[in-house]
């Protein structure tokens, strides 16, 4: 049984690769209009978005859920959710889950999934990750890796290869051999549960180096002592949108799935 939860969608108007990402059309909607339907479709008992932007709060508003303007200043998604916490009011053990507003694809199954592994684990937060595909998966910096222990929680993630497997990399990796089967190489899919009280404490956290070096907001939880849970997506959680070939990729996604 899935636990009641809330989904917070944090959503700002400057995105450093794509200008005005959450206002882009694909298939005939919005990027934020997508992932509100996401969110709604997992079964969530509330959808806000958290925004610093108008024009994205009232097509928010459009899509039938509320919008609440937060601080332009928030160094990550989580930050600006801590602040929608505050503002909602929610009780320290409500269930909320960050989809982040770049995420039209991310299916139903796996937020609720992220949900289900808070709701289980003693950790304060908890996220999902998938294995690794490929060589190229694995040694590109825009895919954050992650390492669990044997109870799935999370040791470190990176933007590097890791875990370094140094007889098979040290030498360079040979692109077409198969990764090493017995090595668990784990995506980060970046979608992640708290409970509300945590966010609070999240909120007057300082970044630390780690985040501040690898731009990995959950390095700051890590840093600082707290523990993330990891569970394995049930289903493949397609890459969000960060650039415009993104955007032709995922709207042709779209365009293949069946209407209704």
């Amino acid at each position: 049984m899935t636990p009641p939860f809330v989904v917070a969608i944090p959503a700002r108007l400057a995105s450093t690769r794509l200008s005005q990402k959450a206002l882009r059309v694909i298939a005939g909607k919005t990027l934020l209009e997508h992932v509100i339907e996401r969110a709604l479709a997992a079964g969530a008992s509330e959808v806000a978005v958290a925004t610093d932007d108008g024009g994205i709060a009232q097509v928010a508003k459009s899509a039938g859920v509320r919008a609440f303007m937060t601080r332009e200043s928030h160094a990550s998604g989580t930050d600006r959710i801590a602040e929608l916490a505050e503002l909602r009011g929610w009780p320290d053990e409500t269930i909320v889950v960050n989809l982040q507003g770049d995420e039209p694809l991310a299916p139903a199954s796996g937020i609720r999934a992220v949900a289900s592994v808070l709701e289980a684990s003693s950790a304060p937060v908890a996220t999902l990750a998938t294995p690794v595909e490929d060589h190229t998966q694995l040694f590109d910096p825009n895919v954050v890796k992650v390492v669990r222990d044997t109870h799935g929680i999370a040791l470190y993630f990176s933007r590097a290869p890791i875990p370094w497997v140094r007889d098979r990399f040290a030498k360079g990796a040979d692109r077409s051999a198969p990764l090493p089967k017995d090595v668990p190489f784990l995506r980060h899919i970046g979608i992640y549960a708290y409970r509300a009280g945590f966010l609070r404490r999240f909120a007057a956290l300082a970044q630390g180096a780690l985040e501040q070096a690898e731009a990995l907001e959950q390095l700051r939880m890590l840093e600082a002592g707290h523990r993330i849970a990891v569970g394995i997506a049930p289903e493949p959680f397609p890459a969000g949108v960060d650039t415009e070939a993104d955007l032709a990729r995922v709207e042709a996604l779209l365009a293949r799935r069946p209407k209704g």
